[in-house]
């Protein structure tokens, strides 16, 4: 890390440990967001941090980016996980808006005072997203969509909403994307998702009943929707990466540190060989997701995105978190499955890494086609 990067973390480490990480056991059993906690962060610079500050962001890179993502992950992955979706939002916006909706929409964003949602996925499109349903009616002055999407991460909290829906023919083609405000006559939430991690972070259901848009609310064109949808994909996976390496960095820590205190046998658990040889791994493969999710980073600040690297970042972050709470929880015995120790909510909250901005066998047919590009060449 330079300079700037390591001031970076050492605020946010600061800020999560006296603001989140004191809340957090409370709030994950009582699926409590705390808005309170999401505007501070905005107010330190940390919810638009990779769009202009001509719009109130705080220019930083890619790769400083995934620093800070990691280092709030540590704390909570779905505070992460909101900034990431938000600045996902903030990121279409910025690259497809015009001058007017980004003049209107960015500030609120990136200040932290507003939350954006993407909104793709329907009962029958995941990673099919584009057989999407819900439709979008050109009348005069604007659109009427109809319809409803699903799994919607910030869904209720959020103000701002990038929805996809179909203005056209089948398939990708027919695909436009727009903004839509919490409070848009005909815009409503559906249930709200009991989930197994991520009990903060709410998951709704969007429903669109003849919701009238004005036109003004249109991104890009008509038929555009699955480029402005496809376009912040290499950042979304390699912030979804960084997000990985930070949960799995503190199950090592709190896996690590218990070793060290746990006694049996008259010997620190930590001095034994076989546990050894788990964290010697559980360390290689989080230094090695890290290093991955970077080099992601710098393809992306390098103003060429590497699909495949973000990809493979995501894929293997995501898998390594998985893998390394779980191994967390096993080194911890008994006391790992309680909530007494942090791990086994950072194992339930790793699971669904491996499913959102595309699940990971998704992520390998995306490996498979860019390898296949770079040997035909």
């Amino acid at each position: 890390m330079n300079e700037m990067q390591q001031e970076i973390v050492a605020g946010l480490r600061k800020f999560r440990l006296d603001k989140i990480e004191p809340v957090m056991e409370h709030d994950d059993q009582n699926s409590n967001f705390r808005m309170e906690i999401f505007n501070e962060l905005g107010e330190l610079g940390f919810t638009g941090m990779t769009v202009s500050d001509e719009y109130g962001g705080s220019d930083l890179s890619c790769e400083d980016y995934t620093y800070a993502l990691e280092e709030i992950a540590k704390s909570s992955v779905p505070y992460a996980v909101t900034i990431s979706v938000s600045s996902m939002v903030q990121s279409i916006l910025n690259i497809y808006g015009n001058q007017s909706q980004k003049e209107k929409y960015l500030p609120e964003l990136t200040s932290g005072q507003a939350i954006g949602a993407f909104a793709l996925s329907e009962s029958g499109a995941g990673s099919d997203a584009a057989s999407l349903k819900t439709t979008a009616k050109k009348v005069d002055g604007g659109y009427i969509l109809n319809g409803s999407k699903l799994w919607i991460t910030s869904g209720g909290i959020a103000k701002t909403y990038i929805v996809m829906a179909r203005t056209g023919v089948e398939g990708a083609k027919g695909i436009s994307a727009f903004i839509v405000e919490d409070g848009t006559e005909g815009f409503s939430f559906g249930k709200k998702e009991n989930k197994m991690g991520w009990t903060i972070s709410p998951t709704r259901e969007l429903i669109f009943e003849n919701c009238f848009v004005p036109e003004e609310n249109l991104l890009l064109g008509e038929g555009q929707g699955f480029t402005v949808a496809m376009g912040g994909l290499e950042k979304g996976r390699t912030a979804i990466g960084a997000i990985s390496v930070g949960c799995a960095q503190r199950a090592l820590d709190e896996a690590i540190s218990y070793s060290l205190e746990r006694r049996q046998f008259k010997d620190e658990i930590f001095n034994f060989q076989g546990l050894q040889f788990m964290m010697a791994d559980m360390a290689t493969e989080v230094e090695a997701s890290r290093l991955l999710v970077q080099a992601a980073a710098r393809s992306v600040d390098s103003g060429k995105p590497d699909a495949k690297l973000a990809s493979m970042a995501k894929m293997k972050a995501s898998d390594t978190a998985m893998k390394v709470t779980t191994d967390a929880v096993q080194i911890l015995g008994g006391v790992g499955y309680t909530k007494e120790y942090p791990v086994e909510r950072f194992m339930r909250d790793a699971k669904v890494l491996q499913i959102v901005e595309g699940t990971n066998q998704i992520q390998k047919v995306v490996i498979a086609r860019n390898l296949k590009k770079q040997y035909e060449k």
